[in-house]
């Protein structure tokens, strides 16, 4: 960390006292009903229920998509994954976000942030050489934007292995990755179960730069609870304990529950060093619920485009500019995330760089929504996934895209409709009336196409 102090030395930013930090918290296939203020019936998350409370929570959130590298795509570009060729999860093999993106990183960093990025990254660029060196042929999280970051190495067959052996949280510190070099068996670090290492660098962290006359970014994207499933250390496996569950339920609730607790210490954090009041956090999920996953009566789940999959949790707080107690049922998308960082930052954005998402900032504090007129309508792109990750069979038809304009959710498979819901009336997507609007039908078809067509930045 000291080498990033003296990189960026202590010269501070004109006005930066007045700029926010920023801490965005991306869960890993947590559904939309997995925190306790979300109607969760097992899991209990007394600090992200604090966070909630005292700040905003929105019931009708969506991720970019039913899997994890196309949304934190669209986290970190507001730009739908798409534009960038990016129509599945990564596999750890040859595939990266192209280092032409632009991302909330580079712009925060432009004015006059420090940026970070700790935890899961799979959005390339972290594969290392005999020596543990990232090798430079993909950008990883610094061509990104990120100054400093630690992840864990994206590398197979080592991935696969600590995935089957059920090792890749309980063995994690073993294979951080931090500034571009494996870290060694004498690091602290290395020891340390992977929510810990996540939780407690992004502690460090935010102690070190706050220190510092700029504002910071911090982009902690927690592993939890994607799988596999692991036994959470103690207190949080013996406290999750319950009659009549599977043992892959309780390793569930245990590592929400250890992440949960990890995110009481970042807010006490806060508390602590006085900068809670003008620090933004926002906490979220990159898809819908896996196996273990609870979504109450919505339809499909990870890898299907049904609400299951695709609406997600999400917090925010920013006590000098949002107000407490807050619940909002407007429409938010993880593209709103860049255009709502920078408005907070007071960046304004390039008239060149196009962005699919909207600012939600003038609702956190009190606006409307953006209308859905002014939204238009919103897309999304997976290849066909056949299986999906949850016990239940994937619900037919399938499909692979989806334009949704206010109420309306059109699915199609490659580009021909199959479904129409009113989302609003039938949330869980029970009722499908195809046949019942044709001229809306094909309006929307239309515009899907026209989407599915548009060129796409791939290097």
């Amino acid at each position: 960390m000291r080498m990033l102090l003296m990189l960026h030395g202590v010269a501070g930013f004109a006005n930066a006292d007045q700029k926010p930090n920023i801490i965005l918290l991306l869960a890993d296939d947590l559904g939309c009903g997995d925190l306790s203020c979300f109607g969760s019936p097992a899991v209990k998350t007394p600090n992200l229920d604090r966070l909630a409370k005292e700040g905003t929570q929105f019931t009708r959130f969506y991720a970019a998509s039913a899997v994890c590298s196309p949304t934190r795509a669209s986290v970190l570009t507001g730009r739908y994954p798409l534009r960038f060729g990016i129509t599945k999860h990564f596999n750890d093999v040859d595939r990266w976000l192209p280092e032409s993106a632009t991302t909330v990183a580079e712009l925060l960093k432009e004015a006059g942030y420090n940026t970070a990025h700790v935890g899961k990254w799979h959005l390339g660029g972290l594969h290392v050489d005999a020596q543990g060196r990232r090798l430079g042929n993909q950008p990883g999280p610094r061509q990104h934007g990120l100054d400093f970051y630690q992840t864990q190495i994206e590398q197979q067959p080592v991935r696969g292995r600590m995935g089957q052996e059920r090792t890749l949280f309980r063995q994690g510190g073993t294979v951080l990755l931090r500034n571009d070099q494996h870290v060694s068996e004498d690091d602290p670090y290395f020891s340390k179960h992977l929510t810990d290492a996540n939780g407690d660098f992004a502690i460090e962290l935010i102690e070190k730069l706050a220190a510092d006359p700029k504002p910071f970014f911090i982009n902690l994207w927690w592993l939890v609870p994607h799988k596999p499933y692991e036994p959470a250390p103690e207190p949080h496996w013996s406290g999750n304990q319950a009659e009549g569950i599977s043992e892959d339920q309780h390793c569930f609730r245990s590592m929400v529950g250890h992440m949960d607790a990890k995110v009481g210490q970042i807010l006490n954090k806060l508390d602590e060093l006085g900068i809670a009041d003008n620090t933004l956090i926002l906490f979220t999920s990159d898809n819908g619920a896996a196996y273990e996953g609870f979504i109450g009566e919505l339809k499909g789940g990870k890898t299907d485009l049904h609400d299951g999959g695709l609406r997600v949790p999400m917090v925010v707080r920013w006590p000098a500019a949002i107000p407490a107690g807050q619940t909002s049922d407007a429409f938010g998308h993880t593209n709103d995330l860049l255009p709502t960082f920078c408005e907070a930052a007071g960046v304004d954005l390039p008239g060149t760089l196009p962005i699919d998402g909207l600012s939600l900032l003038p609702h956190m504090k009190g606006a409307r929504p953006p209308s859905a007129e002014l939204r238009g309508t919103v897309f999304w792109q997976l290849d066909l996934y056949k299986k999906i990750q949850r016990h239940d069979p994937k619900p037919k038809p399938y499909a692979t895209e989806v334009a949704k304009r206010g109420k309306w959710k059109l699915l199609a498979l490659d580009g021909k409709p199959v479904e129409l819901f009113d989302v609003e009336s039938d949330p869980n997507e029970q009722r499908n009336v195809i046949g019942e609007h044709p001229e809306l039908v094909t309006t929307l078809t239309a515009q899907l196409n026209e989407w599915l067509s548009a060129p796409r930045t791939t290097r």
